[in-house]
């Protein structure tokens, strides 16, 4: 690709795998997918169904294409982090005109962004630049070709709808696919983060997903205070009840990121990165698929370990007891195994 020179001195990161600042729970998924033979034919096959070129069409019709001449502003920032996060390709850009502040990368061979009028909108520059890397964020980690996936599942979960059971266990897979495609978002909070490099921006941009343009009625150190009071709200019910909310979003919710990114930006990983330790896409294919998912268990379980969700509290208690009782079961009957019956045993 063609070096593109930041417009203001950042951190480049030459050879950069999006191991480096994926989730661990999305980490380990897609370790796992990387490493299956054949997955790859297969994933073609899914996304053949999902005809990539007549939907590049329809945006070249219906939407502006970002370049030198028309959005100028985007599409340097797409180039900029591009060449931060050393990607072979810089991605198109669509500007489409709706009021939704939203953005997505989408497509399998050559994926693409596509960004409302309503996110460029309501950010400013640095906040836009951040959404932007964070879209390319999404296509370094291949996130593009497994949410089409996910979207070929879900308009073929409608077409079985019909079936007694027909849908039940797509609707399973969908389920999981959410909740891995929530940990990808935060996977592409923290490429944002990396690629825009102003931790103020990120947060500011949260803010405004919730609450609208208006910064000067927010605080940051408010925002983070609200995050952890939904963290610890109500009793079992309330968090039974933030479950099932959760479970349709794609996205996590913003007071949620908020608290990711920060804790991200403030855990030593940034600092380790940004100093060059992180590790490199000619490395990939040497990647544990165990260690990962073992990272991925440890992050769920320190997750637990920090919440004040009483919900969370008690499907963890569950959990250890569960634990412990598999784990006595296992000592008991390996023990008879490794020493024999005991001689007048009255169990």
């Amino acid at each position: 690709m063609t070096e593109n020179t930041p417009d203001r001195a950042r951190t480049r990161f030459p050879g950069i795998s999006s191991r480096a600042y994926e989730h661990p729970a999305d980490r380990s998924a897609l370790v796992a997918l990387r490493s299956l033979t054949g997955f790859d034919v297969v994933l073609r096959k899914m996304s053949g169904l999902f005809n990539e070129r007549a939907l590049r069409l329809t945006f070249l019709a219906g939407t502006v294409r970002a370049g030198e001449d028309q959005f100028r502003n985007v599409y340097d920032m797409v180039r900029d982090a591009s060449y931060i996060l050393d990607m072979p390709e810089v991605p198109e850009v669509f500007v489409r005109q709706d009021p939704t502040p939203n953005a997505m990368a989408i497509g399998s061979d050559h994926p693409f962004i596509v960004i409302n009028t309503g996110l460029i909108d309501l950010l400013d520059d640095e906040e836009l630049r951040f959404v932007v890397a964070h879209e390319v964020g999404h296509i370094l980690s291949g996130h593009a070709v497994y949410q089409t996936m996910m979207q070929i599942l879900i308009q073929l979960g409608s077409r079985l709808a019909w079936l007694p059971l027909g849908n039940i266990g797509i609707a399973a897979i969908i389920i999981g696919l959410r909740e891995w495609f929530r940990k990808a978002e935060l996977s592409a909070d923290r490429a944002g983060l990396l690629a825009s490099q102003d931790i103020d921006a990120v947060k500011r941009t949260m803010m405004k997903l919730a609450g609208g343009t208006r910064l000067t009625e927010m605080s940051s150190e408010a925002f983070l205070q609200q995050a952890r009071e939904y963290d610890a709200a109500g009793d079992v019910r309330d968090g039974l009840l933030k479950f099932l909310n959760l479970l349709p979003q794609s996205h996590p919710f913003a007071v949620i990121r908020f608290a990711e990114i920060d804790r991200w930006a403030a855990s030593g990983e940034y600092d380790r990165i940004l100093a060059g330790d992180y590790p490199r896409r000619d490395d990939d294919g040497s990647a544990s698929v165990t260690e990962e998912i073992r990272n991925a268990a440890n992050s769920y379980r320190d997750s637990w370990e920090r919440t004040a969700d009483p919900f969370i509290g008690k499907v963890k208690d569950v959990a250890d007891a569960a634990a412990s009782a598999a784990g006595g079961l296992f000592d008991r009957f390996g023990g008879r195994r490794d020493n024999g019956p005991t001689s007048g045993s009255s169990n």
